[in-house]
């Protein structure tokens, strides 16, 4: 486990590879190492139904002959084939074709200092703790009254690393863990059973929830949904649980995604620098936030990370950009390069929130007579060109500002510029996913039942 921790085998094949690229003919190069085991065991009924270990060990070179590039990865990490590879990598660049966006990142714009994000968890727990925690979620979520049945419950850790070596001189190294445990319980009997689930993930596993909380909450929102009813179709404002309210930031990350921009496919391609949001409204990428689930020092490029707002008093500020993107754009990269071994650099968000509004969600709901409160949503009907919206949803109906009775099997419908323009967000704010939002209210969904 110690080589997980000490990336410098890898640091030292990365730049063999830039090196042997050059000889080779490249202009310009990079290479990525990654290294990582993880663990997992799925328990069922109290048993172990699965229990697996993975390691990786890869390793991807991008060459730029002109404008010219090309990718090529491995996992063999022999160091006599370094050689062969770069010359295979120079080989596929040349008959290319032209890139007129293809490049390394601006020397000026790489990191320089490396901030620690403590991402690291240093004890990985092994077979025996994952099959506890997961039998202990599992447990919790049986004591439930009206719980009929387990749906499965798991628990997974594991560490990896990335390292980015560049012939513009840029060195870069990152380590990160990462622990988690869900459960699903299943209420009820026969036609009428209900399901519900509850997950945690944590960088570290001392900020896990509970296993116990995860599974008495998995059962607490099956049992909750018992017996549901439908409703007829009709107009109304729709409550997004926290749980589910992250998907609507989500939309607004795709839609401002600068590779969604340049090929014009983004119902916002025109709004940049206009309000969409309500006055006050704050959306943040922040890559640097400590023990975050997506945080990093650097980008797959080695553009140094910044916290970012990508929608500022309402206001779309920036797309999220690489460097190619950005050039064709022109504009300057935002350090949002992801890259796989075997991919090129493109445009992705790192920890994304919806900063929290003034009011709970109790008063968010309040003076609502007549609407839905979603927990649950199915299907991907988003058209991101148009902006239509149209997803399947389960929740609670809310009659005169409190929730009611459990509903199923409904369409949610609108189109994202009137949600956006409408969107309030409660002062619930809890950092668990990669994407987090309270509780948000939407004023005027067509809400499809019967």
């Amino acid at each position: 486990m110690s080589s997980l921790f000490d990336q410098s085998a890898l640091v030292t094949l990365a730049e063999l590879l830039v090196a042997a690229a050059r000889r080779a003919g490249a202009d310009a190069a990079d290479a990525i190492a990654t290294r990582g085991v993880s663990l997992s065991v799925d328990v069922r009924d109290g048993t172990v139904e699965e229990s697996t270990r993975s390691e990786d060990d890869d390793l991807g070179l991008r060459v730029l002959v002109g404008r010219r590039q090309a990718v090529v990865s491995t996992n063999d990490l022999a160091r006599d084939g370094v050689d062969a590879l770069a010359e295979r990598a120079v080989a596929m660049a040349r008959v290319a074709p032209e890139d007129p966006y293809a490049g390394l990142a601006d020397p000026a714009l790489l990191a320089r200092d490396f901030p620690d994000l403590d991402l690291v968890d240093h004890t990985i727990p092994d077979v025996g703790v994952l099959e506890a925690r997961a039998q202990a979620a599992e447990a919790a979520g049986l004591a439930v009254p009206g719980v009929s049945k387990s749906g499965g419950a798991s628990a997974s850790a594991g560490i990896g690393g990335m390292v980015l070596v560049t012939s513009t001189g840029f060195t870069g190294i990152y380590v990160g863990s990462r622990h988690s445990v869900a459960m699903t319980a299943i209420a009820g009997e026969g036609t009428k059973m209900e399901q519900d689930h509850d997950w945690s993930s944590a960088v570290h596993a001392s900020d896990l929830d509970d296993p116990q909380s995860i599974g008495r909450t998995a059962g607490e929102r099956a049992v909750k949904r018992l017996d549901p009813r439908k409703v007829s179709t009709r107009k109304v404002p729709v409550v997004y649980a926290p749980r589910v309210a992250g998907s609507l930031v989500s939309h607004l990350v795709s839609a401002v995604n600068g590779a969604s921009i340049a090929r014009k496919t983004s119902l916002l391609r025109d709004k940049l620098g206009q309000r969409i949001f309500s006055p006050g409204i704050r959306i943040i990428d922040d890559p640097l936030r400590r023990r975050g689930l997506r945080s990093h020092p650097f980008d797959a490029e080695g553009v140094a990370g910044r916290r970012l707002a990508l929608v500022d008093d309402g206001v779309i500020t920036t797309w999220i950009l690489d460097c190619a993107t950005a050039r064709e754009l022109g504009m300057t990269t935002t350090g949002h390069a992801q890259r796989g071994v075997s991919s090129t650099p493109s445009p992705s968000a790192s920890n994304v929130h919806l900063e929290a509004g003034a009011e709970t969600a109790a008063e968010l709901i309040g003076d609502i007579s007549d609407g839905l409160y979603v927990t649950d949503l199915i299907g991907m009907g988003v058209n991101m060109v148009t902006g239509d919206y149209s997803r399947g949803a389960a929740g609670f109906w809310i009659e005169n500002g409190t929730l009611t009775y459990p509903v199923s099997e409904v369409t949610i419908a609108g189109n994202l510029i009137d949600m956006f323009a409408t969107l309030r967000p409660a002062n619930d704010l809890a950092f668990r996913y990669g994407v987090n939002a309270p509780t948000v209210r939407v004023e005027g969904l067509t809400v499809a039942g019967v």
